[in-house]
């Protein structure tokens, strides 16, 4: 099963609607609709039970602020184990949507589809639709009334379509989930807390989790160590933007067609302390909402990057805004580094890029900083939910939950292998003691059941390369050291309609002047436009939800 992550990457404001839509986080006081206490918070949330049948090769490390690495795995445990007694489902059909990144397999003879369907005890109708457009197919649905039983919606669909009141039309879950009922399910208590809290809307658990993590981020620095070792460069020496700056020089020869930097900019966030969203809001040192174009950081941070620009230490095509070929810039060696979120550093991309150059190798900086502290904000825990439809009886909500208890198992479980690889010998085969897709799993497994629910995303070994497990846990063990909530974490805030466009042009003018096309003295009007346009207003809203139910941190 493979799964682009960058599509999968955890967004907050969520879009448009008329209302406040506040879920979660530390609310602390009591309102009218639309909104979620403390007190109820705290009786919504289903009890946390780890699951400890299953012991990863490289353990989760506890982080900051209660975020964790995710556990790692170097082999699919030998003996894998069940967690699942019984066949779930009572033989009910179901309907269901998901989007999909990718070629839609048939479902005509797919073995896939009938192996977990046999596993499960029900037949999921699985209707995957295509990802990139799922924005359109969802409103009609919602309009014509005609939603499935059962629907994945990322959060980056949910602004058009009013879901401060579209999420009414599916089933409230915290009957069935919230608190000790959650027992009832093993699998679904092992999912953190943290995720659960995302998915509480209108004080009401709706939503089940889908691709949730321990410590989310949107990107970071990533460098071509075989090319520094080369020009006898030690990252662990680069500490600071200054450090990273020298670098430019260093490794840039246009004549041997190599340039220091790809469009790193919003990577750059983390060390100058701006959000990477542009829908976020930050709580200055004096108490102050303010929005990620206010922040000192992002004016320093266009002046690093420009003197980067005009020194020709940046890619020209990345000064072009050609993103669609940064990856292949990156593999071939024509920029040293990159900025990119952490499911690109994966085993397929170890594969692609010893592919275009053997000596190839991916790593990440250790978090830089302007003043020796080093902090990195986290997104939420999850970004994708399904939901069951509210038209389901009692007893198909509860058959659907069992389900989804199954489909939630562990990696290292007999039920993972059966939902993201299908049947051994026809869908997959073990290979250095790792499943690996057969040519006719490869057609037929796709992100399909996962999008209804999964487990703690694990690393895991892609491609047979199991020195990126080894890297990448190793880096995240430390960059959760620094993990920070920024202000409204796990609060789904639908902010109003009317201010859902005045960030754009913002978004346009801080490229034109990063990539020097503008000097960066033409920030302050844009930013005083802004402000009038409804910037000064939505942080008057924004206020108010931190009188009401405070900032989430």
């Amino acid at each position: 099963m493979k799964l682009d992550r960058r599509q999968l990457l955890a967004l907050t404001g969520l879009g448009a609607a008329s209302s406040v839509l506040a879920a979660c986080g530390d609310a602390k006081t009591s309102s009218g609709p639309g909104t979620t206490t403390q007190d109820q918070l705290t009786k919504l949330l289903p009890a946390y039970t780890p699951n400890e049948l299953v012991k990863a090769d490289i353990p989760s490390v506890q982080g900051a602020n209660g975020f964790f690495s995710n556990p790692a795995f170097l082999k699919y445990p030998a003996n894998p184990v069940t967690t699942v007694t019984g066949v779930p489902g009572k033989g009910g059909n179901y309907t269901t949507m998901t989007p999909l990144w990718g070629a839609i397999p048939s479902a005509s003879g797919n073995a896939y589809y009938a192996a977990v369907n046999k596993a499960i005890g029900a037949t999921l109708k699985l209707q995957p639709a295509d990802g990139n457009n799922y924005d359109k197919v969802l409103p009609t649905l919602f309009a014509g009334d005609k939603l499935p039983d059962w629907v994945q919606i990322p959060g980056w669909n949910m602004g058009n379509l009013g879901f401060a009141d579209a999420v009414n039309k599916f089933a409230d879950l915290g009957p069935y989930l919230s608190g000790d009922a959650i027992k009832a399910y093993p699998n679904l208590a092992a999912i953190p807390t943290s995720a659960w809290q995302c998915c509480i809307w209108n004080g009401k658990l709706f939503g089940l989790p889908v691709y949730y993590s321990g410590a989310t981020i949107a990107g970071t620095l990533f460098h071509r160590k075989d090319i520094l070792a080369k020009e006898g460069i030690n990252p662990d020496d680069i500490k600071t933007p200054d450090d990273l700056a020298a670098l430019g020089q260093q490794l840039t020869s246009a004549s041997a067609g190599r340039w220091a930097f790809d469009d790193v900019f919003d990577a750059i966030g983390q060390i100058f302390k701006f959000p990477v969203d542009p829908n976020r809001w930050v709580i200055d040192e004096g108490g102050k909402i303010i929005h990620r174009w206010e922040t000192p950081g992002l004016i320093e941070a266009l002046n690093w990057y420009q003197t980067q620009a005009k020194a020709g230490h940046v890619h020209p095509d990345a000064l072009a805004d050609k993103t669609q070929d940064a990856k292949q810039r990156f593999w071939s060696g024509k920029v040293a580094i990159t900025g990119d979120g952490p499911g690109a550093w994966k085993g397929d991309d170890a594969k692609s890029g010893k592919a275009a150059n053997p000596s190839y190798e991916r790593q990440a900086f250790k978090l830089l900083s302007t003043d020796g502290k080093p902090q990195i904000w986290m997104n939420p825990s999850a970004g994708m939910y399904s939901f069951l439809n509210a038209k389901l009886s009692g007893d198909q909500i509860k058959e659907c939950l069992a389900i989804a208890n199954y489909l939630a198992a562990p990696y290292g479980s007999k039920e993972y292998l059966t939902v993201n690889f299908g049947v051994e010998g026809t869908d997959y085969t073990m290979v250095d003691g790792n499943p690996v897709l057969t040519e006719r799993g490869s057609k037929e497994v796709a992100t399909t059941y996962q999008f209804l629910i999964t487990p703690i995303s694990p690393t895991t070994v892609i491609a047979g390369q199991t020195q990126v497990v080894k890297d990448y846990a190793a880096w995240e063990a430390d960059m959760v050291k620094y993990a920070a909530k920024p202000a409204f974490y796990g609060m789904n805030v639908t902010e109003p309609a009317q201010y859902a466009s005045i960030n754009q042009p913002m978004v346009d003018l801080v490229k034109d002047i990063r990539f020097g096309r503008k000097p960066v003295s033409a920030y302050q009007e844009g930013l005083k436009t802004w402000k009038a346009q409804g910037g000064d207003q939505l942080r008057a809203f924004y206020e108010d939800i931190r009188s009401k139910y405070g900032t989430g941190q």
